[in-house]
């Protein structure tokens, strides 16, 4: 596994991280305490050193698991986390007093006395552009309750909002081979500013594992079902805004004119993130212990051909872009 720096003034992480989302069960199959250890002991066995998380992953569930993992374990962990969708805050609630009542219980959670990373989670624009939220995580830092923040936004213009706060280390953002707009529009900013690159849903939902066809359906109370078109919440949070039928197709025809024969669909879609030098790390999820060891491998892969970056750019651009909806 490699090692990247989060930031201009951050800390080391492994390049391919852990998004614990799954942990918490919000969506999908149960995860038991003993399968979570399991995936998480094997993310550590792997090189894996950054987790993830959100204080409403399960309504605390995430945070609380890998707080007693943490207590197992002898490989020091970076832990990301994030505040602000759960329902003492979300979406009109949001106050200094909120804010420090939710660190605290992060900090309980995950057995800390002090977060690596909070990030805020989505949070409206309209208070990102506000940018008092900013002076309480200052006021909190100062404190030492965190030691560094970022965001997980929706859209590049919100991200270019938050990197005018003095002291933001990192963006959590969406990226993959269906949402190249970033690699333009908002990577050349980050790297002036030093800003870090944290990269959700790398395989859009599932889609670019290349393992789903347009008779896939998912379990009433995966979000992939219920929210495969928007309806609960930002749209271009499923299949990277893409109808589910139609991101189908576009794998395929990668699958048909892109992938060679040496490399899956998941290890061309995660290496071609990672040849993105403004990334600092990929937080893909994982349901089982052999998902966490073929992610962490994508790190000792080599790079992707030139001739390949070109493919994947223009296919973007010809087949792809025009089918995205909502915010991006």
């Amino acid at each position: 596994m490699k090692d990247r720096i989060l930031g201009k003034k951050g800390f080391e992480v492994s390049e391919v991280g852990l998004g614990c989302w799954q942990l918490g069960a919000d969506w999908g199959e149960a995860i038991s305490k003993d399968n979570a250890f399991e995936i998480l002991n094997e993310a550590v066995k792997n090189g894996i050193t950054f987790f993830d998380t959100a204080d409403v992953y399960g309504n605390g569930k995430s945070e609380t698991l890998i707080g007693e993992f943490l207590k197992t374990c002898d490989v020091p962990i970076r832990v990301a986390t994030k505040f602000g969708r759960a329902g003492n805050a979300y979406p009109d609630k949001y106050s200094k007093d909120v804010l420090r009542k939710t660190v605290e219980g992060s900090l309980k959670r995950l057995q800390v006395d002090t977060l690596d990373l909070l990030q805020l989670h989505c949070i409206p624009s309209q208070y990102l552009k506000d940018g008092e939220v900013f002076n309480w995580l200052r006021d909190l830092q100062a404190e030492g309750l965190i030691k560094h923040f970022g965001a997980s936004v929706e859209t590049v213009e919100e991200g270019l909002i938050c990197m005018k706060q003095e002291g933001l280390l990192s963006l959590q953002v969406i990226f993959n081979i269906f949402r190249q707009k970033l690699v333009s529009e908002l990577f050349p900013v980050a790297k002036e500013k030093g800003v870090g690159i944290i990269v959700r849903l790398p395989l859009a939902s599932g889609l670019l594992t290349g393992k789903f066809n347009t008779q896939t359906t998912f379990p009433e109370n995966d979000h992939r079902n219920f929210n495969k078109d928007g309806e609960s919440f930002n749209v271009g949070e499923t299949f990277a805004g893409l109808p589910f039928k139609k991101g189908v197709e576009l794998v395929e025809t990668i699958k048909k004119d892109i992938l060679s024969d040496d490399l899956t669909m998941v290890q061309l879609s995660l290496r071609w993130i990672l040849d993105h030098d403004a990334v600092s790390t990929i937080i893909p999820g994982a349901s089982s212990p052999k998902q966490v060891i073929g992610n962490a491998a994508v790190s000792n892969l080599e790079h992707l051909s030139p001739q390949t970056h070109e493919q994947l750019k223009e296919f973007y651009k010809n087949h792809v872009h025009q089918h995205i909806r909502g915010g991006y």
